[in-house]
């Protein structure tokens, strides 16, 4: 009702003030002209763009109109052949404001709970009857008149409250707006009316259209009603004044009652609110003539609800009306179309085939990957124990904890705020909390909403129900923040009754939890901050009383419960109430008193301290556990004298939950984390994890079945398809990803950040493999300078594409891990685009990439190598404001490139010509955000707004969509899973759905589906809730962990044996891959303290014997690497290595391997020393060191073709033994026996098919045996007689370490997750078998796993653990009788002898420990004590430790760490002095001193090191923290006396540093360059530096004085790769200049120059530019541009580069052109010319190195390396040469011929 202000009607332009423009706004061309028809001024509103040109009211969007009139008149009059726009904004009496626009713009009706969009169709009675769009040129004046109050109600089903504002947008002009609660009729004057004594109001005089005398109203002006109040009106009439009969057109869309307005022209206007629809398959015969339709009844599948209607224009002549039921049919020839007024989906019927419009749903939820949403507090137990009930945003999830099976209520349309469940398990409450909170009750066993409400609450925060569930209670907040306690009856629900409000009561009080007692309905009890309080239900009435807390009033209480009991015992009324509070009390409350009985103040474990922050408990009846904000779940007795149990958690802890036996305790934390401890086993479970913010985006994996996300909680998780589980979690604290994808074929992951960083996370090593990131300075070339808007990969893996908000597109080649910038393209990609995923699109064939930009009006396609522009295809025109969102491609035939636009279509365009080739239209308000394809075309993925829609695209006549909901916020991306059988949606969170169809045959629904059902696009359309698909099917994600073998089988093999050449040794075909899967051997029940020991039956032995073990079968997963450093993970190489070297002539060689500097700290036990013999080996990459620890000479034996990853040494140090992992070529990996005396390999064997963990030698030297890694899972024992494989076991589980007892070679003995492995040889003659028996770790150690282990006296055996304990087992006995916290890590490593025993860890200490008195304690049993063993020594180094070897008195040993150093520990002294050092990280440059005396290196990790050259020894070391040293350079003779030598060293941040080797400080710094530097020198005089950097710019500068004086562009665009400064020798070369130094960039361009620095003159000498093949095809690493000046003819250049052929340039400087060329096998790495000869070194990506004599032609080649040897340096005399791969450095000695 109009306030009285505003009545009976209201003028809204002059109350507003509309011609001052203080209340009102106008935009664009906006003005006042005179009309000649109302012949009086009216406002012209004009313009291309009608969101850039119109009128509005109020000014600011924060003010309100607040006009309450039911009806709005706007009088207006569109202009011809152009668009137009109206915006009202309507306020519901619930405060929701609704946009509903009107518009020629829309082709369609379209409608959200928030929006509504009604097209405005003008058509006429012309042989082109639609006008599509355009106002026709006779468009008049028109009144039109909107019901507001109807409006809301019949879409929305909501309540008119008032007009905020309006808008007014080009093109139209308007005379004014006025607002009523009277319905006007303009044709009627008011004498007519009184005359005629109708009930019409006819229009006051201000409002009225002039009419000349003698002539109609309806013949100038058009009056449109909308909606209508005629209940008989077809939908849809055209109208025409010719005496032909009138036609009556009934289209297939959904009807409302239509609208009767008067015309007597032939110039139509409709407003047709049309939902879209599935068309009929097949096509209709248009009618042969116009005729009336007759009526049909005939049933049709439609859900309950209002639907929208048509707003139409047509003549008030009564004779053209048509009766028109409530059904209404079409019938053409034979077939009929039929549907309801209701607004559904229609059945189309064909005497021969019947189709339905509404098919079965193509997808099905399956599976949710969240936790929480508003709040991570809810989470219940069933009755039975079986399953829990939990929020995940606006979904309800009931996960079954034994099958891992997930059910769904689906309904609510926001995030659940609140959950109850009853003691039953019958009712389910919900409250969601969008403003006003709904509250929905369901049937749990069937999951239907039996009831849904608005709360009389603003947000409802907690829900409780009785015992019986006839009672609901509810607390939350008002309006106005005050506390609000609502009790519902909920009896008659189940029985289709109603929800009954009981009582509702206003506190001034805090309320943060409130229960119903379980005994007594009536009785409640609540807590907050100060307050506990009781309440009582007595008739319709609530009250409540305070208890008396004395001296803990001032607490702030956050939980309680009440007191369980059996239902045999007498209880009182109220049992005891148990309150806790976030300063550690609990309350015992009396309830009868009122009154605090008693109080419990709990502390942490022995911490006197303050007391723990207690978030919530749960009370059963021994027990009460509590939830704490030390992420701690303690489980107290009642009487709270001690901890029971304690859980340590990632997070705080929010919500605890005993089952209702008491046995369980479910806990939920706020980092998004659901599982639960068993009490009995004390097992943790985790149920569920998921981000904590909404995920961006995703990438999948179709090898290892990965799933990666980022979200904005600055995680970047990888998941397991198969189980969802989530495997990695990579962190980022600085900086939020948004962008993410997997490379096809490497283990690693590439991901997009907001400040423009690439990171590439390796997925083996769990590290970061490569890093782009974003330097400060303004348009940078090579880097991104915003946030990533998207990342992919090409398909065959060769490129990577980048994508920032400021515009660039960056080209990566994906040859090799360090992923270097091929192209950088500015401002192509449109720059003001968000991040989200399909921004970018590569087609399928790799060939094609596109892209939106350089505008969002437009999509560019290019050649994704060269990046060479295509196509351009524009999406909007001059009338439209069309812009592309998101792209896709097709398949490769027929080439289609499908582009999601602002106006809710998916065009289809083809990819050459960039011609339409078709449109789907969404039926969604908002824009597609992602677009996926499956793999065969037959079904379209669109993320839209909060919902997914799937169109079936292999169907081109069928434009139809179905609408999936379920996410609370929106959708970011949509994909397919790599088997294209799942669909993959992520928002709020992680959504797995089912695909149920198939292109062929869509199968039809199953009553099993009948829970969760196609969106009804009527719901939508009025803005309820929709309904969702169908439940999941029941699968299992927790695998059984036993297992079964074959039926038949007796678990026995037979071996054959079959040896290979060359003294190789292959495991037979039987043993190489287990016929079986996976076994795990279980104890069966016996009695107590009885023994099961037993042959392990299946692959676990060859000859079966009686056990009391069984075996159970499992499905083969894909392996996890385990937690824990002491498995060895190769580091990622994306090279080959050759296959065929051509060794030279035995001594004809010209290289020998002197010296290899550095030791593999990725190894594991990849060191032996025995002192006794003086015999020392480590290993580095593939190589096997052996060095004189006097001397220092070194020995190298290689033949492993891969890095090796660990050794061992037999007994009598005969024999050492080595393997390496499996590379790309081979099978199996090679274990190599070498024959210590002689230095050579005796024989090679192999079996594992990936890794080797540990080797270890019988204490006879009998038997070897070989443990395989984590994706092997196999133990080997070998005969070290024969070299024949005796035995192969499968394994359970991952295996960390084996050790032989060496009191008993029959005994072996491995350690594992939570067990000890013991090992029986049992020998028959000549059959070996292996007795199997596990015992568990004490339970003392928790859930630790035994990690490391190692023997001492006799019988004893000492485990490591990866929470620091070790533990000593009596093995004769097979328990553990001592445990002791021996360090805060993981115990890695374990050495004994004697009395003392060594324990090394991932925390880098190593301990010495007092252990005499252990064998003493193995007597005492339980009853042993820890304090018997003490520390004696303590060192910390630089590494985790992975290897050692001691004395037997256990006074000195080496020890070797994960830095790549070798240490020389001494006890006695209590030092550790370095043996073997060298860089961890990738070494980049290698320098010497003029003399020979010194070299330089510098690595990735900032540091430069000075070598002594005879002896390779360390002398002094440069770090620089957090930044890259890139290049170096060693100051020339020319400077000054030796003892003043300096080097030079470039870093990552653009900074560069001198240092002084004397002094061995730094003694300047400069930052000469903006961005990283790549090359520098030193001037021949040492007075000058040249400094080049990846922007290609070379910076001059003198350290002196600490100025750069000169800046070269001359490169700029591409990075330098070497800058080489020498004398200039020759005056013939036509310049002037003492210095003659080069510049090459990664370009393929080569600059000399002529200069002379002390003059400030420098001139170009030269300038090469070397082609670069159209189509760049490296089966590797992309190779560098190199050059250097020929030091036997300085007036000669050398360059290698990639071109069309791989081959070596000489250039001579005097004659202008290449007089040489060296032909080399493949692209060279790394270049050297010896001074000292006629000699070149080139590395290669194949891990070789050649040497080329340049006088004789001849080419040798050398192996050793383990990675592409990058680096080649010869010394200043040429008798050395160093070589580098990654951190390898080789020191090779030069042979004379």
């Amino acid at each position: 009702m109009a306030e009285a202000w505003q009545h009976p009607f209201l003028n809204v332009f002059r109350y507003f003030r509309v011609n001052e423009w203080k209340r009102s706004s106008k935009e664009g061309d906006v003005a006042v002209v005179m009309d000649k028809t109302l012949k009086g001024s009216v406002y012209l509103i004009r313009g291309s763009v009608s969101a850039n040109n119109y009128l509005q009211l109020p000014r600011t969007s924060t003010q309100s109109l607040g006009l309450t009139g039911r009806y709005l008149y706007v009088l207006f009059r569109p202009l011809p052949a152009k668009r137009f726009v109206i915006h009202l904004d309507v306020t519901t009496q619930d405060s929701q404001v609704i946009r509903v626009s009107f518009s020629n713009f829309f082709k369609e009706f379209k409608s959200s709970a928030t929006w509504l969009q009604f097209p405005f169709v003008f058509e006429t009675r012309t042989p082109r009857r639609v006008l599509a769009g355009m106002a026709p040129p006779g468009a008049c004046w028109t009144f039109l008149q909107l019901d507001l109050h109807d409006i809301l109600l019949i879409y929305l089903s909501r309540c008119y409250g008032h007009l905020k504002s309006v808008k007014l947008c080009a093109n139209l002009l308007v005379k004014n707006l006025y607002t009523s609660d009277l319905n006007f009729d303009p044709g009627i004057t008011v004498s007519k009316a009184q005359g005629a004594k109708l009930p019409i109001i006819p229009v006051p005089r201000e409002m009225a259209f002039p009419v000349p005398k003698g002539e109609s109203w309806h013949d100038h002006y058009i009056h449109i009603r909308f909606p209508s109040d005629s209940p008989q009106a077809t939908s849809e009439l055209v109208w025409t004044n010719s005496s032909s009969p009138a036609a009556v057109i009934l289209e297939s869309v959904p009807q409302l009652p239509a609208h009767q307005v008067t015309l007597s022209k032939p110039l139509q206007y409709r407003m047709s609110p049309a939902i879209q629809m599935p068309r009929p398959q097949t096509s209709c015969p248009a009618l042969s003539a116009p005729r009336v339709l007759s009526e049909a009844s005939q049933s049709c599948q439609h859900s309950e609800g209002s639907c929208p209607a048509d707003l139409s224009v047509c003549s008030r002549d009564s004779s053209a009306w048509v009766e028109a039921s409530a059904v209404h049919t079409v019938v053409r020839d034979s077939q009929r179309l039929t549907h309801k007024s209701t607004g559904m989906p229609v059945a189309l019927e064909d005497t021969g085939s019947h189709k339905h419009f509404l098919p079965d749903p193509v997808l099905r939820l399956k599976r949710i990957i969240g936790f929480g949403g508003h709040s991570t507090k809810w989470a219940l137990w069933t009755k039975d124990g079986a399953a829990v009930v939990y929020p995940c945003h606006a979904v309800i999830v009931v996960l079954h904890i034994s099958t891992g099976e997930q059910r769904f209520f689906l309904g609510h349309t926001d995030k659940v705020s609140a959950l109850a469940l009853d003691r039953n398990s019958l009712l389910l409450a919900s409250a969601q909390v969008q403003p006003p909170s709904v509250v929905r009750l369901w049937d749990f066993p069937s999951g239907r909403c039996l009831s849904l409400f608005r709360s009389p609450m603003y947000a409802v925060c907690s829900l409780s129900f009785s015992s019986s569930g006839a009672l609901l209670c509810g607390v939350g907040r008002d309006h106005q923040g005050r506390t609000v306690v609502v009790a519902w009856g909920t009896e008659q629900v189940s029985l289709g009754g109603e929800v009954v409000a009981l009582s509702k009561v206003h506190a001034d009080f805090d309320v943060q939890t409130f229960r119903v007692s379980l005994l007594d309905e009536t009785r409640m009890a609540s807590c907050g901050q100060g307050s506990i309080r009781l309440w009582r239900l007595r008739g319709r009435t609530l009250r409540s009383c305070p208890v008396d807390l004395g001296e803990h009033c001032g607490l702030e209480f956050s939980d309680l419960a009440f007191a369980q009991a059996l239902d045999s015992c007498q209880v009182p009324s109220i049992p005891t109430l148990y309150v806790c509070s976030r300063n550690g009390h609990i309350l015992e409350v009396d309830p009868q008193r009122m009154a605090v009985r008693c109080t419990h103040h709990l502390l942490p474990t022995g911490d006197p301290g303050p007391g723990i922050t207690i978030n919530s408990l749960s009370v059963s009846l021994t027990a009460c556990a509590v939830g704490c904000e030390d992420g701690y779940l303690r489980l107290w007795p009642l009487d709270f004298s001690s901890v029971l149990l304690e859980a340590e958690h990632e997070g705080p802890i929010s919500s605890v939950c005993i089952s209702p036996n008491g046995l369980c305790v479910l806990s939920t934390t706020s980092s998004s984390h659901l599982g639960f401890l068993d009490i009995p086993s004390r097992e943790y479970t985790v149920l569920a994890c998921s981000h904590m913010a909404p995920v961006l985006a995703l990438s999948t994996e179709q090898s290892r079945g990965q799933l990666a996300t980022v979200s904005m909680d600055h995680t970047v998780r990888i998941w397991d398809l198969a189980t969802l589980r989530q495997l990695y979690d990579f962190t980022s604290c600085d900086e939020a990803p948004c962008a993410i994808t997997f490379h096809p074929t490497w283990p690693a992951v590439f991901c997009g950040f907001r400040r423009g960083a690439i990171r590439a996370f390796s997925l083996e090593s769990t590290g970061v493999l490569v890093e782009h990131t974003c330097v400060p300075q303004p348009k940078g070339p090579w880097c991104h300078q915003g946030a990533i808007i998207d990342l992919l990969v090409t398909p065959d893996g060769n490129f990577l594409f980048s994508s920032c908000c400021q515009g660039s597109l960056v080209q990566y080649s994906c040859s090799n891990s360090q992923c270097h910038v091929l192209r950088v393209a500015a401002n192509v990609v449109f720059q003001d685009a968000q991040p989200h995923p399909n921004t970018l699109a590569v087609s399928r064939d790799s060939r094609l990439l596109a892209f939106v930009g350089p505008s969002k009006c437009t999509v560019t396609v290019m050649d994704s190598a060269s990046l060479n522009e295509l196509l351009r295809v524009s999406i909007g025109t001059l009338d439209s404001l069309d812009s592309a969102v998101a792209i896709c491609f097709g398949p490769t035939s027929p080439g289609h490139l499908l582009v999601s636009t602002s106006s809710n279509k998916v065009m289809v365009l083809d990819a050459v010509s960039g011609r339409t080739v078709r449109e789907l239209s969404s039926v969604r308000p908002v824009a597609c955000t992602s677009l996926a394809l499956n793999k065969d075309a037959s079904f379209l993925l669109a993320a839209s707004d909060r919902a997914i829609e799937v169109w079936k695209y292999s169907t081109q006549s069928d434009s139809s969509s179905q609408v999936y909901i379920g996410h609370s916020e929106p959708v970011h991306a949509v994909a397919f899973t790599p088997d294209q059988q799942q669909v993959l949606s992520v928002g709020d969170a992680i959504f797995l759905w089912d695909v149920l169809a198939t292109p062929e045959s869509i199968p039809r629904a199953s009553p099993a589906h009948d829970a969760g059902q196609l969106e009804d696009v009527t719901s939508q359309a009025r803005g309820l809730p929709l309904q969702q698909i169908s439940m999941p099917s029941h699968i299992s994600t927790q695998p059984d962990p036993h297992f079964r073998p074959p039926e038949g089988t007796d678990g026995t093999f037979s071996a054959s044996e079959e040896e290979g050449c060359c003294g190789e040794i292959h495991s037979p075909t039987e043993l190489l891959k287990s016929p079986g899967p996976p076994v795990f051997v279980e104890k069966e029940p016996s009695g107590a303290g009885d023994k099961a020991w037993g042959a392990a039956s299946s692959s676990w032995q060859y000859h079966g014997h009686p056990s009391t073990w069984s075996t159970r079968e499992i499905k083969a997963q894909i392996p996890t690497r385990p937690d824990s450093y002491k498995h060895f993970t190769a580091r990622y190489k994306a090279f080959m290595q050759a296959k065929n070297i051509s060794c030279p002539p035995a001594g004809g060689e010209q290289l020998r391997l002197k010296t290899v500097v550095g030791y593999s700290g990725n190894g594991r036990a990849n060191m032996v020393w025995r002192p006794d013999t003086g015999f020392f080996a480590y290993t580095c990459g593939r190589l096997v060191v052996v060095e004189d620890l006097h001397s220092g000479a070194q020995q190298h034996w290689l033949g492993h073709p891969e890095e090796i990853s660990t050794l061992a040494l037999s007994h009598n140090a005969q024999v050492l033994a080595s393997a390496s992992c499996c590379g790309s070529d081979a099978a199996l990996c090679q274990i190599r026996l070498w024959d210590v005396p002689g230095c050579l390999c005796q024989q090679l064997i192999s079996h594992h098919d990936s890794a080797v963990q540990a080797l270890a030698f019988s204490p006879d030297d009998t038997f070897l045996v070989t443990l395989g890694d984590y994706r092997d899972l196999t133990l080997a024992l070998w005969s070290m007689a024969t070299y024949e494989l005796v035995s192969a076991n499968r394994l359970p589980e991952p295996m960390h370490g084996v050790a032989f007892n060496p009191w008993d070679a029959g005994e072996l003995i491995c350690v594992g997750p939570g067990a000890i492995t013991f090992w029986f040889l049992q020998q028959h003659g000549a059959d070996i078998s292996l007795q199997v028996h596990q015992e568990p770790v004490p339970e003392e150690m928790g859930l630790a796993e035994l990690t490391s282990l190692c023997y001492g006296a006799a019988r004893l055996l000492y485990c490591g653990s990866s929470t620091g304990q070790v533990c000593v087992w009596d093995t004769g006995a097979g328990r553990c009788f001592l445990v002791w916290e021996a360090d805060d890590g993981e115990i890695g490593l374990l050495v004994c002898s004697g009395s003392r025993l060594v324990s090394g860890s991932n925390t880098r200490r190593l301990r010495l420990w007092a252990v005499g008195a252990v064998p003493e304690l193995q007597y005492k049993g339980s009853s042993a004590r820890s304090t018997s063993v003490f520390m004696e020594r303590e060192l910390t180094l630089d590494g985790a430790i992975v290897s050692a070897s001691f004395d037997s008195g256990m006074d000195m040993g080496v020890v070797g760490t994960t830095a790549g150093t070798l240490w020389y520990i001494s006890w006695t002294e209590g030092t550790s002095t370095r043996l073997i050092s060298g860089h961890r990280s990738k070494v980049n440059e290698v320098v010497f001193s003029p003399d020979e005396s010194y070299c330089a290196t510098c690595g990735e990790d900032g540091s430069v090191r000075v070598w002594s050259l005879a002896s390779m020894e360390l002398v002094v070391q440069f770090q620089v923290l957090n930044q890259s040293c890139l290049c170096l350079a060693w100051s020339p003779p020319s400077c000054g006396h030796p003892e003043q030598q300096q080097v030079v060293a470039g870093y990552s941040d653009g900074t560069l540093r001198v240092f002084s080797i004397s002094r061995t400080a730094m003694e300047l710094k400069m930052h000469p360059h903006r961005s990283a530097l790549t090359a520098i020198a030193f001037s021949t005089d040492g007075q000058t530096i040249l400094s080049g950097d990846k922007d290609g710019l070379v910076a001059v500068s003198r350290p002196r004085v600490g100025m750069t004086f000169r800046v070269l562009r001359d490169h700029q665009g591409a990075p330098i790769s070497v800058i080489q400064s020498t004398y200039k020798e020759y005056v013939d070369l036509g310049v002037e200049g003492e210095d003659l130094w080069l510049a090459v960039s990664e370009d393929q361009r080569v600059s000399v120059w002529a200069s002379n620095w002390p003059e400030n003159h420098c001139k170009l000498l030269d300038w090469l530019s070397f082609p670069v093949p159209a189509a760049l095809e490296t089966s590797g690493l992309l190779p560098p541009s190199l050059a250097t000046f020929c030091p036997w003819d300085l007036a000669l250049l050398v360059y290698v580069g990639f071109g069309t052929h791989e081959e070596v340039a000489f250039y001579s400087l005097r004659q202008k052109q290449v007089v040489e060329k060296i032909m080399l096998p493949s692209c060279a790495m790394s270049l050297s010319l010896s001074p000292g000869a006629h000699l070149m070194a080139v590395g290669f990506s194949e891990c070789t190195l050649s040497m080329v004599d340049c006088t004789l032609g001849t080419t040798q080649e050398f192996a050793g390396h383990d990675d592409v040897v990058h680096l080649c340096r010869f010394t200043p005399s040429g008798r050395l040469l160093f070589t580098v791969a990654h951190s390898e450095i080789l020191v090779w000695e030069v042979l004379s011929p």
